[in-house]
């Protein structure tokens, strides 16, 4: 196992490293189950004669000969006969073929087989080879034939039981009648008659010692020690080399999430920038505005400063009459000034070309505060007929409140429509929070928006499976078809056919597309 320092750990996550531990070792199941597919395919259909082999066994020792050859593939045909004899209920429990050896002298047997399975997976949900070996044991248990052998010479031992928990016929007892063809292995014959050939360490017989490991002349010995050392070596430099990519790897994601929220930065802050342009802006509106209500508000009460000192004071005071009728003038020219700066109702025949409802929005509520100071009813009405509504106070201030959602509502409607392939469904979860102010918003979109609001809402109340007659498009927004109109003119079941309209003077008019690609067309 390949074992990382503190300084690498400390930069990979546990779970997503843990993750992919558990992947590789379910797909290296899976494929070795889908490889047991495959070669019964090669087998089945005789594919390997295509490759110039005789038989399907001269195919495995030719081309599997690094993978185990005919014999590991015979292994992998016996573990998937297991599994395809066990219901599918116990299937989960055997999740690689190596499982499935000692559970192969059962399959002629079903009802055991699954016994077996059943005991092994009551105690494990994931059970090991050696809970299948212990289970058959429990299950079938072999039984000690006494052998009686004709050459007693050549018998080494009475008795021997496999002791290793990896080997097929582990807890399996036989007996040794023949030489041993080498150091470290028996030729063993169990009680069903068959004849294996054992490695030493995998069998147990009190009554004779086996040489446990193989015994090499000296110049295999040293040859063996300089591989092992090479072999060392190179699992080092294959560590070093997994470390440093690991952690150049974490470098370089590191680096990328800085530049990812750096961008992200940059756009907030030219988002912020652009709506503390639009804040000054209208706030240096709002003060000219405020300015011009306060310049109203002086002249008014200069003017009735005047008419009350014409009220109060003799003729004498004045002087003469002289100045006494001019300043009656001067009051009646200033009053008449007044008048035609409050009647401001000529607006709401003809607005401002430019940000008209803004212009207007500001307007009334100069004229409605502007009123209020004064208590003039003409500025009130005024101030109703720019703001459309009835010439009260409360009524002025509520359409001022729904106004001031206007070009928030306009430029969210105009940011959904932009959206690729908007829909109505789409549209209407931004419209109808503006629904209140409908026809002001509707009046600042374009003919075009308009127009595609109409076709979207259109497009809501037709059936959404496209067929013959449909007005469809390409989906992919990346061909050059999405843009344009097409009808569909033949339905083939899975394919449709489709005349385009910028293909009328052009050889070929149609062309077959499948139904997922292609859309509802919208105008544009």
């Amino acid at each position: 196992m390949l074992t990382l320092e503190a300084e690498q750990t400390s930069a990979l996550d546990y779970t997503k490293l843990n993750n992919g531990i558990q992947d590789t070792f379910t797909a290296i199941d899976r494929f070795e189950w889908q490889a047991s597919d495959e070669l019964r395919l090669m087998r089945d259909k005789g594919y390997y004669q295509d490759g110039g082999h005789k038989s399907f066994e001269a195919y495995c020792e030719s081309e599997l000969t690094k993978h185990g050859g005919y014999r590991r593939v015979k292994d992998l045909f016996a573990a998937k006969q297991v599994v395809d004899t066990l219901p599918e209920e116990l299937r989960p429990h055997i999740t690689k073929p190596s499982q499935t050896r000692s559970l192969l002298r059962l399959v002629k047997t079903p009802d055991k087989l699954e016994q077996a399975v059943a005991i092994a997976a009551k105690e494990k949900p994931f059970p090991t080879a050696a809970d299948f070996a212990k289970a058959v044991q429990q299950v079938a248990p072999t039984t000690k034939r006494a052998t009686k052998t004709e050459n007693p010479k050549t018998q080494l031992c009475n008795s021997v039981t496999i002791s290793s928990q990896s080997h097929p016929r582990y807890g399996d007892s036989g007996v040794i009648e023949a030489d041993a063809p080498n150091r470290w292995q028996q030729i063993v014959t169990f009680a069903d008659g068959e004849r294996m050939l054992v490695n030493n360490a995998d069998l147990d017989a009190a009554s004779v010692p086996f040489p446990r490991e193989r015994t090499y002349p000296a110049e295999y010995t040293e040859a063996i020690a300089q591989t092992r050392e090479q072999h060392q070596q190179e699992l080092e430099r294959l560590e070093q080399e997994l470390r440093i990519g690991l952690q150049t790897e974490a470098t370089a994601r590191a680096e990328e999430q800085v530049q990812e929220q750096l961008s992200s930065l940059q756009r907030l802050f030219k988002q912020q920038k652009e709506q503390n342009i639009q804040l000054q802006q209208r706030l240096d509106e709002m003060e000219s505005l405020r300015q011009l209500e306060a310049d109203n508000q002086q002249l008014q009460q200069r003017i009735q400063e005047l008419e009350h000192a014409v009220q109060q004071h003799s003729v004498q005071e004045w002087g003469n009459t002289m100045t006494q009728q001019a300043t009656k003038a001067l009051n009646k020219q200033v009053k008449q000034a007044l008048e035609k700066t409050i009647d401001l109702r000529s607006l709401a025949a003809e607005p401002p070309k430019e940000n008209a409802q803004e212009c207007l929005r500001l307007m009334g509520m100069a004229l409605k505060n502007l009123a209020s100071a004064m208590n003039n009813t003409q500025a009130l009405e005024a101030a109703a007929i720019i703001l459309g509504s009835e010439p009260t106070p409360s009524a002025i201030a509520y359409r001022a409140e729904q106004l001031e959602m206007l070009p928030q509502a306009v430029s969210d409607i105009r940011q959904v429509l932009a959206k690729p392939g908007c829909t109505w469904q789409d549209y209407w979860a931004v419209a109808q929070e503006y629904e209140v102010i409908k026809q002001d918003y509707w009046a600042e979109l374009t003919t075009q928006e308009t127009e595609l609001i109409t076709a979207l809402q259109n497009a809501s109340l037709q059936p959404r499976t496209i067929g013959i007659g449909s007005i469809v498009a390409h989906a992919d927004p990346y061909r050059t078809l999405y843009v344009e109109r097409g009808e569909v003119v033949e339905d083939l079941g899975e394919e449709l056919v489709v005349a385009w309209d910028h293909w009328r003077n052009q050889s070929k008019k149609t062309d077959r597309y499948f139904r997922d690609e292609l859309r509802f067309w919208q105008p544009e």
